[in-house]
């Protein structure tokens, strides 16, 4: 995602300020107009697993009703004491999570994961993230990006849909993206280029119980300095995980490193499945991709089940657990496979295997 101040924000600002009709016919409204339609919820009473959403190197599964509701027995497999950190049980979070394939359903029932970035420069992340979100099993991915970006991303797959209508520089129109996806309670994922404008920008996410953050070392030692003011301590690390989500206000953080942690405020749990020693780039964007299809899954199953409030899960938590674990699952045998040589597409042709190894297809 390229950075920068552009034509879309200042469009906007104009709006604001003038609503004047030049920017309401200008070709700059028009486009940021079909990115926030993305993010409207379905029609009434939407299908099971219809999830219109929204994304990146932000990412959004959409549902339209508000989160957690609850399933004890995963609760049991990462509930907490103070802020001690436990192991999740994560085959069996994916295992309850992911819905069954019947012959009654129909395109778009399973998921339909939006992904907002790509430039001319970076071309791989968003096509990385859209298709781990095919290949996770949702039904349709999109990707909005850059017209300089359009044609490559396509011919990486046909599957993708494709819109080549960001300008170069829209931080501050994806900033309005942002918005609207929290006044819709649509999830948010954000990795990459993203974290770097909500550290400069804390509002955007502040108070969000649907914003997902997934830094990486860098990325979290920012965010800490930022907004605890001090340096990333190990010896408290869960500690400091549970107080930068309290203080940014809700949102769920997953710090990825050996283990991935993940906190929304109140508890704290890890995925330590080992993966692959090869580090390559763009495992990050696989379990973006991963996680915003985990994600819409997790509200479905939670909002379909009833149990006293106490005992409810929050489904951003549930959603980072099941894409962690696939990741890792994955990438073991990428490298199993492919050892030094091992790239980020190898590992996502495992995803497949290493989520029905897990949760057979007709479980």
């Amino acid at each position: 995602m390229s950075q920068p101040t552009g034509a879309c924000p200042h469009a906007w600002r104009h709006q604001q300020q003038h609503r004047g009709r030049m920017w309401a016919t200008s070709r700059a409204f028009r486009r940021q107009l079909v990115l926030l339609r993305s993010l409207l919820p379905s029609p009434p009473s939407p299908p099971p697993y219809s999830f219109p959403s929204v994304a990146g190197r932000f990412f959004a599964p959409s549902c339209s009703s508000p989160s957690s509701t609850p399933s004890g027995s995963i609760r049991a497999s990462h509930a907490m004491a103070g802020s001690a950190v436990y192991e999740a049980d994560a085959e069996a979070v994916v295992r309850r999570i992911t819905p069954p394939l019947d012959r009654s359903r129909h395109k778009g029932q399973a998921g339909k994961i939006a992904v907002i970035g790509g430039c001319r420069e970076y071309t791989g992340a968003p096509y990385f993230a859209a298709i781990s979100a095919l290949k996770v099993g949702a039904d349709l991915s999109h990707v909005f990006c850059t017209k300089d970006a359009a044609t490559v991303i396509k011919s990486y797959s046909p599957e993708l849909i494709v819109h080549p209508i960001l300008e170069e520089s829209y931080s501050d129109c994806v900033s309005n993206i942002m918005k609207h996806a929290r006044q819709a309670n649509i999830p948010t994922v954000v990795d990459g280029d993203g974290l770097f404008l909500i550290t400069n920008n804390l509002g955007l996410v502040e108070g969000n119980p649907f914003a997902i953050l997934t830094p990486n070392v860098y990325e979290y030692k920012r965010l800490v300095q930022k907004v605890l003011n001090c340096d990333v301590n190990e010896e408290t690390a869960a500690e400091q995980l549970t107080l930068l989500c309290q203080k940014i206000g809700g949102v769920t953080i997953m710090r990825k490193g050996k283990a991935d942690v993940i906190s929304d405020g109140k508890t704290v749990t890890q995925v330590s499945t080992f993966g692959s020693p090869r580090r390559c780039g763009g495992q990050g964007d696989i379990l973006s991709g991963s996680v915003a299809v985990f994600t819409s899954w997790a509200r479905h199953f939670i909002m379909s089940n009833e149990e006293p409030k106490e005992k409810r899960v929050n489904p951003m938590t549930l959603g980072c657990i099941a894409g962690s674990l696939l990741l890792r699952k994955a990438a073991s045998l990428a490298f199993e496979k492919s050892k030094r040589s091992t790239v980020t597409t190898d590992i996502i042709e495992f995803l497949g295997k290493s989520l029905e190894d897990i949760c057979p297809a007709e479980h």
